[in-house]
């Protein structure tokens, strides 16, 4: 898959270079258009953003009762248990670009799309899963449907290149399959303040854009409801708020 992703980055570059050297603009009427489409494909890299309980007695949710198997283990840290993203791991995204011009600076865009990605969460406490044994980290995979609404601010022209800004809101829906046997129990929808950067280049035949955005999650991604037996609830209880942050890589072809 890497070197797929490779050759794909090297052969943008090559029709990059290519384009760079000519001074012949191409497309000059595309950006004139009031409304046109296209598709996307993206990398992307799915990052939680962790606020913990001081320690997870603390959690009102908190039940002696429900952890007493581990109350030992969870003793032998006082009770503070933290976790983090042990990697950040490449994660895919496949969308369809909606554009309106609303400006000869100004867009307006609609992608909606499909994502998938893994987030690999590690603890100071060893891992148990009901389901599948003792675990070195956790994967939270997601798979969203994408739904941004984004406002697109295009710079001058200059022959076959124009960068733009890129900022808006979205909302993510996750539909991948959530269980009760999950350590994490998390909300299916997510809301995102989204931001970003990109270059569009006009080819002969059509527009490739090459954009970096990033996503930070609003509102808490974390359940309120924990994870019920035989799930282990103490991955859970020890967070206060959960936010969902992407990066994404994408290639629009319009």
């Amino acid at each position: 898959m890497k070197k797929s992703v490779l050759l794909f980055i090297l052969i943008l570059f090559l029709g990059s270079a290519n384009a760079q050297w000519s001074a012949v603009p191409n497309l000059t009427t595309f950006d004139d258009r009031t409304l046109h489409f296209g598709f996307t494909l993206g990398i992307n890299t799915l990052d939680f953003g962790f606020k913990h309980y001081a320690s997870v007695y603390g959690n009102p949710l908190y039940s002696p009762d429900s952890i007493h198997n581990f109350r030992n283990e969870i003793d032998s840290v006082g009770g503070v248990i933290r976790a983090d993203i042990a990697s950040l791991t490449p994660g895919f995204t496949v969308g369809i670009v909606s554009n309106l011009r609303l400006t000869e600076n100004l867009d307006l865009r609609f992608i909606p799309g499909l994502s998938f990605g893994n987030r690999k969460i590690v603890y100071n406490i060893p891992i148990h899963d009901a389901d599948k044994g003792d675990q070195p980290y956790y994967n939270s995979r997601a798979t969203f449907l994408d739904f941004p609404l984004m406002i697109k601010y295009k710079a001058k022209r200059i022959v076959n290149h124009r960068p733009y800004t890129i900022a808006g809101l979205a909302l993510r829906y996750d539909i991948s399959k959530s269980a009760t046997d999950n350590l994490l129990q998390l909300n299916k929808a997510v809301f995102s303040v989204e931001a970003g950067m990109g270059w569009d280049l006009y080819l002969q035949f059509f527009r490739l854009s090459t954009e970096l955005k990033y996503s930070f999650g609003i509102g808490n991604n974390l359940s309120s409801k924990p994870p019920s037996f035989p799930q282990y609830p103490q991955y859970h209880l020890i967070f206060k708020r959960l936010t969902s942050n992407v990066i994404t890589l994408s290639f629009h072809f319009e």
